[in-house]
């Protein structure tokens, strides 16, 4: 079935790791200093700074 990448506000993180707000046509123009944050499995995410934005796990 899969994993989600993108997350909302209040959804639990799947797995301990960095996290990164993402947003709507970001993959043309970016975000300016996008908030990264580290949870750990099972933490929720906070409010991203846009209510636009969700949350997607970052790479290593």
């Amino acid at each position: 079935m899969g994993e989600w990448t993108e997350f909302d506000a209040g959804h639990s993180a799947p797995n301990d790791g960095w996290y990164m707000e993402v947003g709507d046509n970001d993959h043309i123009m970016g975000i300016n200093d996008p908030r990264k944050i580290y949870l750990r499995k099972g933490e929720k995410f906070p409010g991203p700074s846009n209510h636009r934005r969700k949350w997607k796990r970052v790479k290593k």
